[in-house]
């Protein structure tokens, strides 16, 4: 068994890489389309060249790991040679899913909590639970909200990748006695008082005004609402119909009358809904807006979001209509919208307070 990382000259003068693979009697190429190396004609070329380089050796690295993983039933030779930030680089290189960049965030964490440590070349064979609680406190002391919990659940995901491909003997996560700290940062809501202020309010593209408007009434994400097309708006049954980015759960939303004015003429099938600029620039736009409008609150487009969700149990809405509204994939995502909704009622019978 090997798997050998090829070179294959191009006509116009670039290189491709492949993987031979020679497994139980058989020999498969695997190309690396995402890995060319291109012409060096300068030095920047040729240091992009060694990147490219690298990365398809901790690629051909992963490959051997696996088909050798796969032969044992017990922790592999490779895994107690293997580098494991080197494997785990080339786990997030081949990882396809959205949170890829979270991915490649936990590894970076996990790799500066090393060089903290003065430890280096760790193999999967030298990893142990008191290694892992000591990655937890560095976590949560530089992490704010559900920043730990999030990046140590990414970095459970790769170590149990590797324990499938038995590249440990045990499973050294259920070792792990500590547990991540953290709760979310409570996130500022609009209400529907508020909303309306807004929808009165000058700003200076009217593209963000009723998208941003139209999340507030729908729960859109901006990753959603950026690609919304009219195939997705069905105006005669008043109703809303798009495949989450974030999920691809496929969610159905009805249009009140002021989404659908919000939509004003629909357009072709394939055309974006709304004309929007960057998230960042978008941002900015809502932010200006918030402060013209005199709403002391920290807001951006995903506030939106959570206006949508909270108002919706304030309005009356159970926490399972509210979920399904919402595409969430788990009833606990919209329970922190219940507690925000208790402190708004709380807040109105407040103002009915008088002197006896």
């Amino acid at each position: 068994m090997s798997v050998i990382l090829r070179k294959r000259k191009n006509a116009d003068g670039t290189t491709s890489l492949r993987l031979d693979v020679y497994h139980d009697g058989k020999r498969t190429i695997e190309t690396l389309k995402h890995l060319k190396l291109v012409k060096p004609s300068n030095v920047k070329d040729r240091e992009e060249n060694k990147e490219l380089l690298q990365k398809a050796e901790a690629i051909r690295l992963f490959r051997t790991v696996e088909l050798e993983g796969n032969n044992y039933n017990l922790e592999s030779e490779s895994g107690k040679k293997t580098i494991v930030t080197t494997w785990m680089q080339s786990y997030v290189d081949a990882y396809n899913k959205k949170d890829k960049r979270n991915m490649q965030g936990a590894l970076n964490r996990f790799s500066a909590f090393l060089v903290d440590e003065n430890i280096t070349n760790l193999t999967f064979g030298n990893i142990n639970a008191l290694m892992l609680e000591d990655f937890i406190d560095y976590l949560e002391a530089r992490s704010k909200g559900e920043g730990a919990s999030s990046y140590y659940n990414r970095f459970k995901k790769m170590l149990k990748h590797a324990y499938r491909k038995r590249l440990m003997k045990e499973n050294v996560l259920d070792l792990v006695e500590k547990k991540v700290k953290g709760k979310a940062k409570k996130k500022d809501t609009l209400t529907m008082e508020e909303v309306k202020k807004l929808s009165i309010t000058p700003i200076e593209n009217p593209h963000i005004r009723r998208a941003f408007l139209f999340s507030c009434i729908t729960g859109l994400r901006w990753c959603d609402i950026k690609v919304l097309k009219w195939q997705h708006i069905d105006t005669g049954n008043k109703q809303m119909n798009i495949p989450q980015s974030k999920t691809n759960e496929n969610v159905s939303v009805p249009l009140n009358k002021s989404a659908i004015k919000l939509l004003e003429q629909p357009g072709k099938s394939g055309e974006n809904v709304f004309i929007l600029p960057t998230a960042n620039g978008a941002n900015k736009t809502v932010k200006a807006w918030v402060n013209r409008a005199k709403i002391n609150k920290h807001i951006t487009w995903h506030n939106s979001r959570h206006s949508f969700g909270t108002n919706l149990i304030y309005s009356g809405a159970d926490v399972l209509t509210a979920s399904k509204l919402l595409g969430h994939t788990s009833m606990k995502h919209t329970q922190r919208y219940v507690k925000t909704a208790d402190e708004m009622k709380q807040k109105a019978t407040d103002k009915l307070n008088f002197k006896l």
